[in-house]
């Protein structure tokens, strides 16, 4: 979010796991969620820092030293584009805050608009299962970011009544909900055709599901699919061509990783 409201120069240090833009890439590393380097961070004397709205003993600590603290939260994409909005008044950038946030908004309602009036299948969105096999099933519930994106992107959240941001259903229950399509989102670059047809293979299990039985099962590869952030628009329309293939021209789906 920094990054794309211009205030990466004023970006001193970054978490463990921030890899994009690749500038972050050559900026010190102050930990993570469940490790932060306090020490570290005090000695890059910022004059902001942003954690997680979970962090709130790490929040009290700066707030203590007189360092100005902003927390926030994933949530749903409200919460996003008022995130990207905070954010760029506390960098002095709101005019830039306020760009990004128009850019992001035509770019999901241009992916909602290609896929409206067209039927909206049962969709079970994967967000973690354990490489190779069918357990560690964890998916998409009936709230939060990756929710929103499936209702944008044409398709009917199978956990819709749910009102968790990830469930974790078993096989018997996957088998009577019936989803139409299944979509798992994996961070990282796509693998190899041979470990993606290995993991594909893994859903035989429930050969009487629909989207096993159809061959609607997509598996989805890149960081930015998970990222609560400015590539929501990106993220929305790659889930579209997953959901909603027959709404994109060929000639549109060329060089694009299924």
């Amino acid at each position: 979010m920094l990054f794309a409201i211009g205030a990466g120069s004023q970006v001193v240090g970054v978490s463990s796991y921030d890899d994009f833009p690749p500038e972050t890439k050559a900026l010190p590393r102050v930990g993570a969620l469940l490790d932060p380097d306090t020490e570290r961070i005090f000695a890059l004397r910022p004059d902001l820092v942003i954690v997680y709205g979970s962090q709130t003993e790490l929040e009290s600590q700066f707030a203590r030293a007189g360092i100005r603290v902003y927390a926030y939260r994933h949530a749903g994409i409200g919460n996003v584009l008022q995130t990207i909005r905070d954010i760029a008044r506390l960098a002095g950038r709101s005019a830039d805050g306020d760009r990004a946030v128009r850019d992001l908004q035509a770019q999901l309602d241009t992916v909602r608009a290609r896929v409206r009036g067209r039927p909206r299948p049962r969709t079970m969105l994967v967000i973690g299962r354990d490489t190779g096999a069918l357990r560690g099933v964890y998916v998409s519930g009936g709230v939060g970011f990756l929710h929103e994106l499936l209702d944008i992107a044409g398709g009917d959240d199978l956990f819709t009544d749910i009102k968790r941001e990830s469930v974790q259903p078993s096989n018997e229950t996957m088998i009577v909900r019936a989803p139409d399509v299944i979509v798992e989102l994996w961070p990282g670059s796509q693998p190899p055709a041979e470990t993606l047809q290995r993991e594909r293979a893994v859903w035989n299990l429930l050969a009487s599901v629909p989207a096993v039985r159809n061959n609607r099962i997509h598996l989805l590869y890149g960081d930015y699919l998970l990222a609560a952030g400015p590539r929501l628009g990106r993220a929305a329309d790659t889930l579209a061509r997953a959901v909603h293939p027959d709404a994109f021209p060929v000639a549109d789906l060329k060089g694009r990783s299924r």
